[in-house]
C-alpha cells in the first residue's frame, strides 16, 4: 500500500498509474451491460430483449445512486489517509459498511415489492411486462451484493488502490459472460437468466475482494469493533456523498427527458439515440476515469495540506484528457457511422445515431475540463458546488435547449444533441469561476 501514497513523488506518473486501472475497470463495466444485451438478443426473444433493456435501466439508475453516494467514503477515507490518521480511516470504513448494508436492504425490499410499479412507470410493453418484472425482482434480491460490490471499490480507491477494483470488475465480467451463456443460451432462461448471471457474477467478485482484503497489508488495523455507526463519520460520508448522489439522479432525469423527446420522433430515431448512448459510454471513458481518479488523488493531498500539488494534478489531468478528447472528436464526428455500426446493422438507425453522435463529439473536447474539475472539487469535499453546477447545467440549459431544438430544428438529432455540449460549456464556466473564488478566498485567509 506504500505505493498508493499520492502526497509525494512525480504527479503525472502516479496519477496515470492510478487512473489506468480505473479506466480498464470502467471499460469492463461498459462491456458488462453490452454483453448482457448482445447474448439475450442472440438467444432470447424480443420480449426478453425489451425486459433486459427496461429492467437494466432501472437497476442502473439505482446502482449509479449507490456509486455516487459511495464517493463520500472514497473522499473521506482519502483525506484521512492524507492526514496520516489511519484509525479515523478505519472508523470511516466501518461506518460506511453499516450505512451501505442498510441501504442495500432498503433497495432490495423496494425493488422486489415494487417491481410491477417500476415496470409500469417505465411503460414496459404489455408483451414484455412480466419479463421486465422478473428481471427487476431477480436483480433486486441481489442488491445487497451489488451494494457491497460497489462499496468495496470505493474503499479501495480511497486507499489509493485502483488495481483491486479492476480485478473485481474483471472477475465479475468474466463470470457474467459465462453465466449469460449458461443460463440464456443453454438453459433458455432469457432475461431472467441474464439477471441471475449478473447477481452471481457480482457475488463471486465480492467474495474474491474480501479474500484480497484479508491478504493485503492495509495502512491501519481493521477489527469488528470498527463496524459501528459513528455519528461523526456518518455525517462526513453524507456531507460528501449525498450531494453527488442527488446531482447524478437529477442529471440522469434530464437525460431521460432527452430520451423522451427523441422517442417522440419515431422508432428509428429512438433506436438511433439508444445506439448512440452505448457508443458514448466508450468515447467518454478517459475523462470519466480521470474524474474518479482525481477525487482520490486530490483528497489525499488536501488532507496532507498540499493544495498546490492538488492543483497541479488537476492541470495534468486536463492536459492528458484533452489529448484523448481530440482523437475521440475526430473519430466520432467524421466516422461515427463505424462506431454506431458495431451495435446495429440498420442503415436508418446508424444514420440517426451518427447524427446524434456529432453533438457528443463536440462534447468530447469539453468533458476533459468538466470531468477533471468535478473530480477535483469532489476531492476538496466541495460536493455541494458539484451538485449545484450539475443541476444548473441539466435543468437550466440541457432540457430547455433540447425542447427548443425539437420545436425549431426540424427533427435534427444533431441539433437536439447540442443541448449536451451547451450544458457542459455553462458548467465549465461555473467551475472556472469557483476555482478563482476559492483561490482568492484562500489568499485572503493566508
Amino acid at each position: 500500500m506504500n505505493n498508493n501514497d499520492f502526497t509525494e513523488g512525480a504527479i503525472l506518473p502516479k496519477l496515470l498509474r492510478f487512473m489506468l486501472p480505473v479506466l480498464f475497470a470502467m471499460f469492463l463495466q461498459a462491456m458488462y451491460g453490452a454483453v448482457d444485451l448482445l447474448i439475450v438478443g442472440q438467444f432470447g426473444t424480443t420480449a426478453d430483449v425489451s425486459g433486459v433493456s427496461t429492467g437494466s435501466q432501472i437497476v442502473l439508475t439505482i446502482t449509479n445512486l449507490i456509486v455516487s453516494f459511495s464517493m463520500g467514503v472514497t473522499v473521506v477515507v482519502g483525506q484521512r489517509i492524507g492526514q496520516k490518521r489511519p484509525e479515523d480511516a478505519a472508523q470511516t470504513i466501518g461506518t460506511g459498511l453499516v450505512i451501505f448494508a442498510a441501504t442495500g436492504a432498503v433497495f432490495t425490499a423496494a425493488t422486489v415489492a415494487g417491481a410491477p410499479g417500476l415496470a409500469a412507470v417505465m411503460q414496459a410493453p404489455e408483451e414484455a411486462f412480466d419479463v421486465t418484472v422478473s428481471y427487476i425482482r431477480i436483480c433486486g434480491t441481489g442488491f445487497l451484493v451489488i451494494t457491497a460490490y460497489n462499496l468495496l471499490g470505493s474503499i479501495f480507491r480511497g486507499l489509493g488502490d485502483s488495481r483491486t477494483p479492476l480485478i473485481a470488475v474483471g472477475i465479475a465480467c468474466a463470470f457474467n459472460i459465462a453465466g449469460d451463456l449458461l443460463f440464456v443460451a443453454v438453459f433458455g432462461m432469457g432475461a431472467a437468466g441474464a439477471a441471475t448471471a449478473t447477481v452471481i457474477a457480482q457475488l463471486v467478485s465480492v467474495i474474491v475482494s474480501f479474500f484480497i482484503i484479508r491478504r493485503t497489508k492495509l495502512p491501519f488495523e481493521f477489527h469488528r469493533s470498527h463496524l459501528k455507526l459513528r455519528r461523526s463519520s456518518a455525517l462526513m460520508i453524507f456531507r460528501v456523498g449525498a450531494p453527488i448522489a442527488l446531482q447524478d439522479l437529477l442529471v440522469g432525469i434530464s437525460f431521460l427527458v432527452m430520451q423522451a423527446i427523441v422517442n417522440s420522433l419515431g422508432v428509428t430515431a429512438s433506436a438511433g439515440i439508444g445506439v448512440a448512448e452505448k457508443v458514448c459510454a466508450f468515447i467518454m471513458l478517459v475523462p470519466a476515469a480521470f474524474m474518479q481518479s482525481m477525487s482520490a488523488f486530490v483528497a489525499q493531498n488536501i488532507g496532507a495540506g498540499f493544495d498546490d500539488r492538488a492543483k497541479k494534478a488537476l492541470k495534468s489531468g486536463i492536459a492528458v484528457s484533452f489529448a484523448f478528447g481530440v482523437v475521440m472528436f475526430l473519430l466520432t464526428f467524421f466516422r461515427g457511422d463505424l462506431l454506431a455500426g458495431i451495435f446495429s446493422n440498420e442503415a436508418g438507425t446508424v444514420a440517426d445515431a451518427w447524427d446524434y453522435l456529432k453533438a457528443y463529439a463536440i462534447d468530447c473536447l469539453l468533458t476533459c475540463f468538466l470531468f477533471c474539475f468535478i473530480g477535483y472539487y469532489n476531492g476538496l469535499g466541495k460536493t455541494k458546488f458539484v451538485m449545484a453546477q450539475g443541476i444548473c447545467g441539466a435543468f437550466l440549459v440541457r432540457i430547455p435547449v433540447a425542447f427548443l431544438m425539437q420545436s425549431t430544428g426540424g427533427g435534427s438529432l444533431f441539433l437536439i444533441g447540442l443541448a449536451t455540449p451547451c450544458s457542459t460549456v455553462v458548467q465549465i464556466v461555473m467551475c472556472f469561476a469557483a476555482y478563482v473564488y476559492y483561490k482568492n478566498k484562500k489568499q485572503l485567509a493566508d
